[in-house]
């Protein structure tokens, strides 16, 4: 009974070890890579992320409802779809249109990833949210808001490249109240994120009270107010998602310039979002002829 007793005890250590090793790589993971969001070398960043992400991955299938990880899954299989295989995606449909659909899949594949991550960290806090996304949203509080609102950034992108398939674009207002929800707990998280996140969606809301446009630009005076002018998100998304379907030339120069005056080593915490937002910013303005009609 000793040696039996004894072999049970070295298996549960041995098994709290592992658990305890899981749990400081999540706290570690879940702090948001600030040395990848301080970092001036995008290519550096795109080559190092995708070991990151399957490590978390790995680490999510030895500990399958760690709240932590699976959000830290779903920040980063978003980040890096719209920073990389996306903008890869639009650059390429000038060249090769093939091609170009080929990354669209890729990129959408990858945010449905990242939104399957994200529900089920929701699940992890709030028992029974992927059967009654509904009902259980009622219960989220201001400690959810991360895993409210990069869910509904991945599956706002997710919805974004699937025009063509009407059950995912069915799908919208089940994302609009988790960003509904995020903003309504903590309109401020992460310097204006939620609100620059609604700058695009406001302009895609069915049944939303007033003009699309001047909601869009409301969320986007806040975005700006809460970041301190000091990140181009908020920019880019309102020239991109404002005053091109308004077919506003000079409002789209203006937000555009505006993203690229923003200094990227002001604050070092939002260097690496600067930059690539920048690289959009620029692109967009090369390509400003094929968004306007003359």
């Amino acid at each position: 009974m000793t040696t039996i007793a004894l072999a049970f005890a070295l298996t549960a250590a041995g098994c709290s070890v592992k658990q305890y090793a899981i749990d400081r790589a999540a706290d570690a993971l879940a702090d948001g890579g600030s040395a990848f969001a301080s970092d001036d070398d995008p290519q550096l960043v795109r080559e190092a992320v995708p070991f990151s992400l399957k490590t978390i991955e790995s680490l999510i299938e030895a500990s399958p409802k760690n709240e932590k990880l699976l959000l830290a899954a779903c920040r980063g299989f978003t980040q890096y779809s719209y920073a990389f295989v996306q903008q890869d995606a639009d650059r390429l449909e000038d060249k090769d249109v093939k091609a170009a659909q080929v990354e669209a899949r890729r990129a959408r594949k990858l945010y449905a990833r990242a939104r399957a991550y994200g529900l089920r960290g929701l699940d992890a806090r709030h028992a029974g949210f992927l059967e009654n996304p509904s009902k259980a949203l009622a219960a989220t509080t201001k400690a959810d808001v991360p895993l409210l609102y990069w869910t509904a950034a991945a599956w706002a992108a997710e919805i974004s490249l699937s025009k063509e398939n009407p059950d995912a674009v069915a799908d919208a207002p089940q994302m609009l109240a988790l960003a509904d929800r995020a903003v309504a707990l903590d309109e401020p998280y992460d310097e204006g994120a939620i609100p620059s996140l609604l700058i695009a969606l406001e302009m895609v809301r069915q049944g939303g009270q007033g003009d699309p446009a001047t909601r869009a630009r409301a969320r986007f005076e806040r975005a700006v107010a809460l970041s301190g002018k000091a990140q181009a998100s908020p920019y880019v998304s309102y020239a991109e998602s404002v005053a091109v379907p308004l077919q506003d030339k000079a409002q789209f120069e203006s937000m555009l310039k505006a993203a690229l005056a923003i200094d990227p080593d002001a604050v070092p915490r939002h260097r690496l979002a600067n930059l690539i937002l920048q690289d959009r910013a620029r692109w967009l303005l090369a390509h400003r002829d094929s968004l306007f009609a003359e």
